[in-house]
C-alpha cells in the first residue's frame, strides 16, 4: 500500500510530505510515517501538526484513523496534545543524529586579508541601495503581466532602449536597441560568442590581460595570440592571420592608458581589409580623471566592432548584467547561441536597471563614484610620493587601479611582503600571457576602489610598508 499527502492549504500546521507504505493498514502506516518524520528531523520539536479532520480529508481516511495514530504517538512521547494548542511534536523528541556518511559542514574559512587592494571590484559599501530599491519598486509596479512569462532572449526592450541612449551619449556608441543583446557579464559574452560557435579562433589578445578570460576562451577551444604593448597601447601592427582581436582600448588592462588614436584607426582598417572583427572590452570606460573622455572604438565602424560592457565596475559584480552591441549580421547567431532560458539574465533586474538609467540615477551614481575614486587615486599617489618616492606610478589617468613599477627582480618578494602586512594585491606577472615574447616588467597592480572609506588610510600605510627600498 502507498499513499502520499502534502498539506498545501491548511492555515494551521506545517506542510509535510508523507508516504504511507508497509503492512498493518493505514493507521499503522500513518503512525510509522509520522514517527520517521520526527526521527529524521523533517518535523522539528514544537512543530504543530494538522487537525484530525484536515489530515483525514487529505488522506481520504476516517477521522478516527488519524486520531488513533496521534494518540499512539502521544503515548510513546513523540507528540504532545493540549486543549487549545493542538497536536505538536514533543520538545524532547530528538531527530536522527548525523552519521559518518552524512556530509559534514564546510570547515570555517579563514578571515580574508585585512586590506584588500586587489583590482576589479568597486567599493561595495557605496552601492546605491536607496536609489536601486526605488527603481526596483517602480519597475515592479509598472511591469505588465507578460514580464513574468518566458521573455525575450535578446533582453527586455526597456533595458536595450535605455542602453542604446546611454551608450550613445556617454560612450559614443552607434547602435539601436535591436543590435543589443543582454547577457550576465563579459565572461558570459565570451562564452556565447566563442563557445556558441558564433566566432572562431585564433583570437589576438593583449600581452597583459585577465587570465580568467584566457581560460574561458581556452575552454571554448580558442587559441589566443598575444600582441605586445607599449606606451600607445596594443601593437595592432603585429596582427597576423587572426580574424578577430580583443582589446581594452579605453584603458588597457592592467597596464593603463588608452589605445592611441592612430592605432584605433589602424585596427579598424585591418578589420575592413581582412573581414575581421574587433572585440572592445569597455570594462571601466566611465571612470576617467585627468584626460578627456575617450569614446568607444565601436563608433568608428559599428559593423566591424563588438562593443562589450557590464555594470560590474560601475555598480557591483553582484548585479549580473552586461551587454553586447553587435554588428547587425551577428544578432541572430548570438540569439541562437544563447538558446536555453537558463542562460538569460534576470528580467526583473533588467527592468530595474532600465529604470535606474532612464531616471538619471545611474549617471548620478557614476559621477559620485568618479569623484570618490579620483580622491582615492590622489591619496595613493600622495602616499607613495611621501613614503616611497622611488616607486613610479602609472595607469592612473582612468580606471580603478594603478600599476606600481618595481626594480627588476623585486616583484615576487614585494607580493610576499604585502601578504605579511595583510595586504592582498596582484603582481603584474599574474596578468602576463604565457606565450608573449614581450620583455617582462616587475610591478604591482593596486586596486584602490575596494576598501571602504574608513579603512583606506590603513591600507595605504600597509602597502607602503611592503614596498622594496630604494
Amino acid at each position: 500500500m502507498m499513499d502520499s499527502w502534502v498539506n498545501r492549504a491548511e492555515p494551521v500546521g506545517s506542510d509535510l510530505h508523507l508516504e504511507l507504505t508497509g503492512p498493518g493498514g493505514r493507521r499503522a502506516a500513518l503512525t510509522r510515517a509520522l514517527r520517521d518524520a520526527v526521527r529524521d528531523g523533517r518535523l522539528a520539536p514544537g512543530t504543530r501538526l494538522p487537525p484530525y479532520r484536515s489530515l483525514a480529508a487529505d488522506l481520504g481516511v476516517a477521522r478516527n484513523t488519524v486520531a488513533d495514530a496521534y494518540a499512539e504517538l502521544v503515548a510513546e512521547g513523540w507528540l504532545t496534545a493540549r486543549q487549545g494548542s493542538g497536536t505538536r511534536v514533543a520538545e524532547r523528541a530528538e531527530p536522527l543524529r548525523p552519521t559518518a556518511r552524512t556530509p559534514k559542514k564546510a570547515p570555517h574559512r579563514a578571515q580574508g586579508p585585512r586590506h584588500d587592494l586587489r583590482q576589479g571590484s568597486p567599493d561595495s559599501s557605496a552601492f546605491p541601495r536607496t536609489a536601486w530599491l526605488a527603481s526596483y519598486r517602480r519597475a515592479l509596479q509598472r511591469a505588465p503581466g507578460e514580464v513574468f512569462g518566458p521573455g525575450d532572449p535578446a533582453g527586455r526592450a526597456e533595458l536595450r532602449e535605455a542602453l542604446a541612449e546611454y551608450l550613445a551619449r556617454a560612450r559614443g556608441v552607434r547602435t539601436e536597441p535591436g543590435r543589443i543583446v543582454i547577457c550576465s557579464g563579459f565572461a558570459h559574452a565570451l562564452r556565447l560568442l566563442f563557445g556558441g560557435g558564433v566566432l572562431r579562433g585564433p583570437l589576438a589578445v593583449e600581452a597583459y590581460g585577465l587570465g580568467f578570460h584566457r581560460e574561458v576562451l581556452a575552454a571554448a577551444g580558442v587559441r589566443t595570440v598575444p600582441l605586445p604593448l607599449d606606451e600607445d597601447g596594443a601593437r595592432v601592427d603585429r596582427l597576423g592571420r587572426e580574424r578577430a582581436v580583443l582589446l581594452t582600448p579605453a584603458h588597457q588592462f592592467p597596464t593603463g592608458g588608452p589605445l592611441h588614436a592612430a592605432r584605433r584607426a589602424a585596427v579598424i582598417d585591418w578589420a575592413r581589409t581582412r573581414g575581421g572583427l574587433v572585440l572592445e572590452d569597455d570594462y571601466d570606460g566611465e571612470f576617467r580623471y585627468d584626460r578627456k573622455p575617450v569614446g568607444a572604438v565601436q563608433g568608428l565602424d559599428p559593423e566591424r566592432v563588438i562593443h562589450l560592457g557590464s555594470v560590474s565596475k560601475s555598480l557591483s559584480p553582484a548585479v549580473r548584467l552586461g551587454w553586447m552591441v553587435l554588428p547587425e549580421r551577428l544578432v541572430d547567431a548570438v540569439l541562437a547561441a544563447k538558446g536555453e532560458r537558463e542562460a538569460w539574465a534576470s528580467v526583473l533586474d533588467q527592468l530595474c536597471l532600465a529604470d535606474f538609467i532612464a531616471s538619471g540615477a545611474y549617471d548620478r551614481h557614476v559621477r559620485r563614484m568618479r569623484q570618490r575614486y579620483r580622491r582615492r587615486r590622489d591619496r595613493l599617489v600622495a602616499a607613495l610620493a611621501g613614503q616611497a618616492p622611488h616607486i613610479e606610478v602609472t595607469g592612473v589617468a582612468a580606471g580603478l587601479h594603478a600599476v606600481l613599477r618595481l626594480p627588476p627582480g623585486s616583484e615576487a618578494s614585494a607580493v610576499k611582503a604585502a601578504a605579511w602586512q595583510g595586504v592582498a594585491l596582484d603582481g603584474l606577472a599574474a596578468f602576463r600571457h604565457p606565450e608573449t615574447d614581450m620583455p617582462a616588467t616587475d610591478g604591482l597592480v593596486v586596486g584602490y576602489a575596494t576598501p571602504s572609506e574608513h579603512a583606506y588610510g590603513a591600507a595605504l600605510e600597509a602597502l607602503c610598508g611592503a614596498l622594496p627600498p630604494p
